[in-house]
């Protein structure tokens, strides 16, 4: 029904919008349209991203680009609470477990100069893999949470290979791998990452230095507490850095979608496995989907690159549109935990929806150019 709607209003848009040509000037017309639908595509979220802040009094930051044009961004709230801090363009979030494509890709980086193959066993390279429950757990495995491994040291979930559960200590034992074929710490290597990518403000918990950090909230802005040792103990064993321990800010991470799927990062081919679905997860949030390394992928339509996070207070949603090479974020710094994921997430949800839907009308649009 929205998706007839908005089809529906863009055409009527377009064509009061077209009507206007000058007659005798000669106009390039797909240009007219381009920026019209860009006109519209800006209209839409203000009206529906706007409420969106307003029905769950979202204290964070939404951003929507176009390749480099901003289509919309707001924030909203406070990066520390008790001091009546504002959150704005240079505030930085923890990002959770969108932190993992960060590690993925520096597993391929690897791969890229002959360290390491995606079909290596882990066992290969870390001792702790040397025994019979691990021993046949792969590299491409661990990337897609079908190893089977749920807690180091514990038993298999399932024979490897044969599944999908989502493990952290798979991601974690990514960056020993990183560590050891690179010769340098996970750190150092994501910090290299940061730079090709032209990311200035993002960093890891275990080595952040500076301001505009957004302290971590559990609770309600009426009532709140502190998430303590922040951002250090995104680096403790709880978490794990190379699972969940990235710090970065809404234009960091709109540099990041550009720079990797505009292939400035990753060689084609290792793009294309980077992107490539191999397994299948049902994701308690946000229902079935394909699993990539290290990303998430709708299953149909539109087609979309995306993963959550979250760690204690700090929700997170990445999305990139590859059609129109749009990025959608959202970050924030306060959960209220005791209403359970389903409600933390609410407002990601929507928002996946909402721009969802936008990106399946503009390509139906655009397919009867």
């Amino acid at each position: 029904m929205i998706k007839n709607l908005v089809l529906l209003s863009l055409i009527a848009f377009l064509c009061s919008c077209t009507s206007e040509t000058p007659k005798i000037t000669p106009v390039d017309k797909k240009a007219i349209v381009d920026s019209t639908i860009t006109a519209f595509q800006k209209t839409l979220l203000e009206q529906q991203l706007d409420s969106v802040f307003k029905k769950y009094h979202f204290n964070g930051s939404i951003a929507v680009f176009k390749d480099s044009v901003p289509l919309y961004r707001r924030e909203n709230g406070y990066s520390d609470f008790k001091r009546k801090t504002k959150i704005d363009s240079n505030t930085i979030f923890a990002i959770g477990s969108v932190s993992k494509q960060f590690t993925a890709v520096l597993i391929l980086l690897q791969m890229e100069q002959g360290k390491l193959n995606v079909t290596d066993k882990a066992s290969q390279y870390l001792k702790e893999f040397q025994t019979k429950e691990y021993e046949n757990i792969t590299i491409h495995q661990l990337l897609n949470h079908t190893s089977g491994l749920n807690l180091m040291g514990g038993k298999l979930m399932f024979k490897s290979g044969s599944n999908f559960f989502y493990s952290n200590d798979g991601f974690n034992t990514l960056g020993k791998i990183v560590e050891k074929v690179s010769e340098k710490s996970y750190d150092e290597n994501v910090s290299e990452l940061f730079k090709k990518a032209g990311m200035t403000n993002s960093s890891t918990g275990n080595i952040f230095k500076g301001d505009h950090f957004a302290s971590a909230y559990v609770g309600t802005p009426a009532k709140f507490s502190e998430v303590p040792n922040m951002p250090k103990r995104l680096g403790g064993q709880e978490i794990g850095t190379p699972a969940g321990g990235i710090l970065s800010t809404i234009q960091d991470l709109h540099l990041w979608n550009n720079a990797l799927y505009g292939g400035k990062i990753l060689k084609p081919e290792t793009l294309k496995l980077f992107m490539a679905k191999s397994s299948e997860r049902h994701h308690a949030i946000f229902g079935k989907m394909g699993y990539a390394y290290g990303i998430m992928l709708n299953i149909g339509k539109p087609d979309s690159y995306f993963h959550s996070g979250y760690i204690k207070g700090s929700p997170s949603l990445n999305i990139y549109y590859p059609n129109t090479k749009t990025s959608v974020l959202i970050l924030s710094n306060i959960a209220d935990e005791e209403k359970g994921k389903g409600v933390i997430f609410r407002p990601h949800i929507e928002v996946k929806k909402i721009t969802d839907h936008l990106e399946n009308t503009l390509t139906q649009l655009r397919s009867k150019d």
